[in-house]
């Protein structure tokens, strides 16, 4: 007969979720999971698998929580004040990122992509995701009269996927705000 699970591991993957963003893969120990998750070695095991099988269900709790794109950005109307929103808010988050916990996708890719096929696919996929869907809200953008119509959608699609990782990365990085201001008001810019 199969033991009860004496924890709720919906909420123990949160809680690793949770170490993994803010110690990164290699520097959290199986020691580290065991006292912070709160359940013995073997149940990390049995329930999860290996140390990296549970960093990669993490990231996918992380990936199924995050921003929805989509959701954002297919609203009816117009569509730059959307994508300004945007940038915006990532701009905000990086420049108040006193934790300097970054964002789990962007230390993922610095940290593991190199090192683990899984996570790489994982991560591109997430950026060809996010990608698209700005390219399907500035094409829609163009089409509405909102971006001149010699704009290429893809390449500034491109040009903010790049920014926002990138405000994400220097947030964790630096305690400068000036940096990411100043990159948010260049890609605000590229929208007129």
């Amino acid at each position: 007969m199969a033991r009860t699970k004496e924890f709720d591991p919906d909420a123990v993957l949160q809680r690793a979720l949770e170490l993994f963003w803010r110690k990164g893969y290699e520097a959290t120990s199986m020691a580290d999971l065991v006292e912070h998750l709160g359940i013995g070695r073997a149940s990390i095991y049995a329930t999860y698998g290996s140390k990296q099988e549970l960093y990669r269900k993490a990231f996918d709790r992380y990936l199924e929580n995050g921003v929805d794109f989509a959701g954002i950005l297919s609203q009816p109307g117009p569509v730059l004040p959307a994508v300004r929103a945007l940038v915006e808010r990532f701009a905000d988050d990086a420049s108040q990122d006193t934790d300097r916990m970054g964002c789990f996708a962007v230390n993922t890719a610095v940290e593991l992509v190199a090192h683990d096929e899984v996570l790489a696919c994982k991560v591109a996929s997430n950026w060809d995701s996010i990608e698209a869907t700005l390219v399907s809200a500035l094409t829609r953008a163009r089409a509405q009269g909102e971006l001149p119509a010699d704009r290429d959608a893809r390449e500034l699609a491109r040009f903010l996927l790049v920014v926002l990782q990138g405000m994400r990365l220097v947030g964790k990085a630096s305690d400068d705000p000036a940096r990411i201001r100043a990159a948010a008001e260049v890609a605000l810019g590229a929208l007129r």
